[in-house]
């Protein structure tokens, strides 16, 4: 495999050494091969969208050791998603606000579980930022009786919603959002710290071929 020919940090060749390392010719860094080995086929699960259940079963690994690599994996994705963010930053830009809310959560007040975050289209690169959360007021609404005032006004965001997803098909920015959708069924029981993380994935990858998200995660984990 080619990462075990050339030098993941400065791309010269390698010499294996007598403890099963391998180290770099020129800026003589060390690693282990199983190692890097390891690291480089989870990001490829990561970028090919297999849950940390899956590959921990597939690759025989604990459990939470691929989960701890894929949180890591996540920050690194809003980590590069960001040092993108202030290199398009200036550019012209449409956006839209919209909701997820799962699937699972039926009931009425599930409205207040919502996630809200604003969708930025800079020249066909997607930018996202995450909105106050209502669930901190859902008590006040409640004991307010303004319940109800706020479910329908809910309803008419999501009817509006609706239809900007009709009238705006080939939009980048609608594009994105039918593509986060369908993506975020692979993760189940996400928790409101960790969704963040979860949308700046998935923003990652949509705005990255496989092969670019790869080698970005790569160089960004090594560095």
């Amino acid at each position: 495999m080619t990462w075990l020919v050339e030098c993941i940090y400065c791309g010269h060749f390698l010499y294996h050494l007598n403890d099963g390392r391998i180290k770099c010719s020129l800026c003589h860094k060390k690693n282990s091969k199983e190692k890097i080995n390891k690291t480089i086929t989870l990001i490829y699960a990561f970028i090919n969208n297999e849950s940390a259940l899956y590959v921990s079963k597939r690759l025989n690994i604990s459990y939470i050791s691929a989960s701890k690599y894929y949180k890591t994996f996540r920050e690194l994705c809003a980590k590069i998603s960001e040092d993108e963010y202030e290199k398009v930053r200036g550019l012209n830009c449409e956006y839209e606000e919209y909701f997820y809310l799962e699937s699972s959560k039926k009931q009425k007040d599930a409205v207040f579980d919502a996630y809200n975050f604003l969708t930025f289209d800079y020249e066909n690169h997607i930018y996202t930022i995450m909105m106050p959360s209502l669930r901190k007021y859902k008590h006040q609404f409640l004991e307010d009786n303004i319940e109800d005032a706020y479910i329908n006004e809910f309803s008419k965001f999501k009817r509006d919603a609706k239809l900007i997803k009709v009238s705006n098909y080939f939009n980048n920015i609608v594009q994105f959002w039918e593509y986060f959708e369908k993506s975020i069924l692979i993760y189940k029981g996400i928790n409101v710290q960790s969704f963040p993380y979860f949308l700046k994935e998935f923003e990652f990858k949509y705005n990255h071929t496989k092969d670019k998200a790869i080698d970005l995660l790569i160089k960004e984990y090594f560095l």
